[in-house]
């Protein structure tokens, strides 16, 4: 292991702690506050509560926080030692304390003079002997000097994986959509429900299709399910042998043998490591698909992106870091105001997955009910994220942002820069200039709203003045950044993951494991059998599952 911080072991009684009680106190006195009041007294707040980091401009001053909030929020901060969890985090110490491993993520996109050994492994050498086999692959990939069964160039990559081996890569794919400087074309795949993969390849030609079957150990059951029916789809439709396999299928997996006898050339199973959590490979092998799609070098941005966050978290005083401010922010709403949810608002259509993607980021990291001493948390944990593109957003469920009674702090994520624009209606204007102007807008009246007098005075019925009220006082985050590109794809991934450490190391629980999906993969196993066999089964032990594995089987025409 290497040298370095180390987490302490004693125990901590967040919620007795000094800086908790501070914050409590503190709480009641900015709930009186609207955020018209906290502007008026703190005029300067909307150019001075920022942070700029790489290409991001992050605004958090729409936020129910004073400047003394903040302060209260670093003590807290510092009384959990979050600065000592960060760097031992940076150094490789086994943080994931319940499957004993290092959390490197972050060495996923060091550069290739970094130095950095792990259990005496040196792990920059590792990720870069595998991102130079990746790029050696997609270089012949994209010239078309990969050849399929038949002597065809590959077309389509069709990524198999589920969870991060998925959500990751659709998302950044079509996030760079722009960026796909090839004919190669990718889909993905990961619902075990057959209507996904049978839609997925109705229009394929297998003779130009190549399947990326993503899963470190090759034994996820929904990933090997649908790996095996495309590989029986492909050699009925060429008519072929298991030898064409080989020329149409890799993996992203560091289980060689099963690799092998599913007829993959192990010389096309690209690696990880047990340090690297499904929720944070978009930037590993994982991500193969996508430098198909973009190459090598728009691939080599996106990493030197994460990198910029990175080492902005890693070095930046806690009072001027982004991830620091806005993951301790998250949590004084979570915890000191009962919120229990995020809405992410990208005003760009190409990250319409970005929340779906942040929700496993978050929720499977933070989404814990004990602490890292196997004691039970005492206060909330983890956010519910969730969120859609643009103006969707606001024809949906910002009604409930504005008018409802759950405050949901947002986040605005916007460009200065379009990634396709067209002229307005009338031909005078832009219509991404439409789109951002209703991004300012909403985040204006989330904060500062409408009164029943401003209301009034426009002439309104008065039967109708209340239901036109805009309470506000509904705080929000701006992100803005020049343009899209692979570069700010992976700032936006690792100011989201630092945040989620953050609150993660505050909580004192242990966002890199995800023991909460294990037992229900196991009873599906199980229950597989029950509502297969073909005698009756025994009774279940609780009468509801009982009940609806019989309904099942009756209508599936077998034997209740």
């Amino acid at each position: 292991m290497s040298s370095g911080p180390s987490e302490s072991t004693r125990e901590f009684d967040l919620t007795g702690s000094h800086a908790w009680q501070e914050l409590s106190a503190h709480q009641p006195h900015v709930y009186a506050m609207h955020l018209r009041e906290i502007f008026a007294v703190d005029p300067k707040r909307g150019a001075e509560l920022t942070i700029d980091v790489g290409d991001l401009h992050i605004d958090y001053s729409k936020h129910r926080v004073l400047r003394e909030t903040i302060e209260l929020l670093l003590g807290l901060a510092r009384e959990v030692g979050l600065a000592e969890k960060r760097d031992a985090m940076f150094w490789g110490e086994h943080i994931n304390t319940s499957e004993d491993r290092a959390v490197l993520h972050t060495a996923l996109r060091l550069p290739r003079d970094a130095t950095l050994k792990v259990d005496g492994q040196d792990v920059v050498h590792d990720v870069h002997e595998v991102l130079d086999a990746m790029g050696a692959f997609t270089d012949k990939l994209r010239s078309g000097e990969w050849k399929g069964h038949t002597g065809k160039s590959i077309k389509t990559v069709v990524n198999i994986g589920i969870g991060g081996s998925d959500l990751g890569p659709v998302m950044v794919y079509q996030a760079l959509r722009h960026y796909a400087d090839t004919d190669i074309r990718c889909r993905f795949v990961s619902n075990v429900d057959p209507a996904d993969l049978v839609s997925t390849l109705a229009d394929l030609d297998p003779e130009t299709t190549l399947f990326v079957i993503a899963s470190k150990t090759f034994t996820t059951l929904e990933t090997l399910t649908n790996a095996s029916a495309a590989r029986r789809w492909l050699l009925d439709k060429l008519g072929a042998g298991d030898d064409a396999v080989a020329k149409h299928f890799v993996a992203v997996s560091t289980n060689a043998e099963k690799v092998s006898a599913f007829g993959i050339d192990t010389a096309n199973m690209f690696g990880f490591w047990d340090w690297v959590g499904g929720r944070y490979s978009v930037d590993s092998a994982i991500g193969l698909s996508v430098m198909a799609a973009i190459g090598k070098d728009a691939f080599a941005d996106f990493l030197d992106g994460f990198n910029i966050v990175d080492r902005h978290f890693r070095t930046a005083p806690l009072h001027q870091n982004a991830p620091v401010i806005l993951g301790l922010i998250g949590l004084w709403y979570s915890n000191f105001w009962d919120t229990a949810s995020r809405v992410v608002l990208p005003y760009s259509n190409d990250l319409s997955r970005f929340a779906a993607y942040l929700q496993q980021l978050t929720m499977e990291s933070n989404g814990k009910s004990v602490d890292t001493h196997g004691h039970h948390v005492t206060t909330d944990t983890g956010e519910i994220f969730w969120g859609e593109p643009g103006t969707n957003g606001q024809h949906a469920f910002y009604q409930l942002l504005h008018q409802g009674t759950r405050m949901v702090p947002a986040d605005f994520i916007g460009f200065a820069e379009p990634t396709d624009d067209l002229p307005t209606a009338d031909g005078t204007g832009s219509m991404h200039d439409l789109l951002m102007s209703n991004f300012f807008a909403q985040t204006k009246v989330l904060a500062f709203g409408k009164t029943a007098d401003e209301v009034a005075a426009e002439g309104v019925d008065p039967h109708v003045v209340a239901h036109k009220v805009m309470p506000g006082n509904r705080p929000s985050t701006s992100i803005l950044a020049p343009k899209l590109t692979p570069s700010v794809v992976g700032q936006l991934i690792a100011l989201y993951e630092h945040q989620v450490f953050v609150e993660g190391a505050v909580w004192g629980i242990n966002s890199f494991d995800q023991w909460g999906v294990e037992l229900g993969k196991k009873q599906a196993s199980e229950l597989l059998k029950v509502i297969t066999e073909d005698e009756s089964p025994e009774a279940h032990d609780d009468s509801s599952t009982d009940s609806l594995v019989r309904w099942y089987r009756t209508h599936r025409g077998r034997s209740a």
